[in-house]
């Protein structure tokens, strides 16, 4: 048998849980799983399906020059002023749903 080496991820309770009964009905242990992604990684050199970034993500205040952050400000006061804003609450509901999180 070949040596083997432990792999520590922390993961959501959820997710793990939903993601073993898929594997327990495939009849595939989670860490033959771990394996077949890792192998896959090393096969294909990278993540072994695609990854993007979403195109409406969220700006990052270092990407940005003065005039376009002088431009986001201006913009987060006209939706003040106009009153489009919204709740904590809303914002996290909306995370939930879209995101999961």
């Amino acid at each position: 048998m070949a040596r083997t080496s432990n792999v520590f991820a922390r993961v959501e309770p959820d997710l793990k849980a939903q993601a073993e009964q898929i594997l327990n009905e495939l009849g595939i242990p989670m860490s033959n799983a771990v394996s077949m992604f890792l192998k896959q990684v090393v096969l294909q050199r990278g993540i072994p399906f695609e990854m993007k970034l979403p195109a409406d993500r969220p700006l990052a205040y270092g990407a940005l020059t003065k005039a376009q952050f002088d431009a986001e400000i201006e913009r987060g006061m006209a939706d003040i002023e106009n009153n489009n804003v919204y709740s904590a609450d809303e914002v996290e509901a909306e995370m939930r749903r879209d995101f999961g999180v």
